[in-house]
């Protein structure tokens, strides 16, 4: 009895060191979560009007840019996936990885080929595991994103969008990350970067009117563009493709967080209910091994007793 104590008060231990890791790593991921957060806030509006201020180019001018134009029949497409570098972040990458898989299985059911882009050793170790071909990979950033990593990201998709198709290019850009939505709520999505669809060019160009005044429904501006619209354009996607994917990192940065806080809190609170369970298991044994040392003495006490009564006669 006394070793089965000594078992329960051994697992106690282990299980009291491995909550406080925990209650750690939950305390060390709130604290992270607003500096995402603030970071996210910061980095939306920039993205936001640069959006806009591409799309006005888009359909304010007659220039067919190849970042802009829809191909007549798109062969390949480029996905950047966005997962973690690290674990302890629940089903974060796993989902993640299964929107990415979804969108390329539609993308090959239209007809096209599709080269995958990661970031984050999760992505990584999950296409190398199964030796699937990886087009580029970056890793070691995705807990703290800053643009440089964006822009050494961006470079290499925006040259295969703008290569032809049968010299390695791609006709489309697709982006896969987990959208922050609050602390409990994070969606993996799927969106186009390149080329610009019609519908969002059209709501971004109906936003930008609207919010200096003009009703929808009214005919837009032309714009004049210096030195040219097909120059200006060359100018501002590349830094349209680098805010999005920025803003992107940023966003899988604080779900990722946000992830690790709800993972981390969980197992917390499992640790807790698994000592509270030894320890009544631990009471119990000590309770029976008392009990046995009481019978024990009780029983030495009585054998005692009957022996001296036996020499006494």
């Amino acid at each position: 009895m006394g070793a089965q104590l000594r078992v329960y008060k051994r697992r106690i231990k282990s299980v009291t060191a491995t909550k406080k890791i925990t209650k750690a790593m939950e305390m060390i991921a709130a604290s992270r979560i607003v500096k995402a957060q603030r970071q996210v806030a910061a980095s939306t509006p920039y993205a936001t009007e640069l959006t806009r201020a591409v799309t006005a180019v888009a359909t304010g001018s007659n220039t067919k840019h190849p970042l802009t134009t829809e191909a007549d029949a798109p062969r390949r497409a480029a996905v950047l996936l966005i997962t973690s570098d690290r674990g302890l972040a629940g089903g974060y990458s796993a989902n993640a990885i299964k929107a990415a898989e979804q969108l390329t299985e539609r993308l090959r059911g239209e007809g096209k080929e599709v080269d995958t882009y990661i970031v984050g050793r999760k992505g990584v170790a999950y296409y190398g595991f199964r030796e699937r071909k990886i087009a580029e990979s970056w890793t070691g950033f995705t807990d703290s994103p800053t643009y440089a990593d964006a822009k050494s990201i961006s470079a290499p998709l925006i040259e295969a969008v703008q290569r032809d198709t049968d010299e390695g290019g791609v006709d489309e850009l697709h982006i896969v990350f987990t959208e922050f939505i609050s602390m409990l709520t994070q969606t993996p999505v799927q969106n186009r970067l390149l080329p610009l669809s019609l519908e969002e060019a059209a709501g971004s160009v109906s936003s930008a009117a609207d919010a200096a005044g003009t009703a929808k429904g009214e005919i837009l501006p032309l714009f004049d563009f210096e030195p040219s619209a097909e120059d200006v354009l060359d100018a501002l996607l590349p830094r349209y493709v680098e805010s999005r994917i920025y803003n992107a990192l940023l966003q899988a940065a604080a779900s990722k967080h946000a992830a690790t806080r709800r993972a981390m809190k969980s197992a917390t609170d499992n640790a807790g209910d698994l000592i509270k369970s030894l320890s009544r298991l631990a009471n119990a044994a000590r309770q029976a091994e008392i009990t046995q040392e009481i019978s024990e003495i009780v029983g030495g006490s009585s054998a005692l007793a009957d022996a001296t009564a036996g020499s006494d006669r």
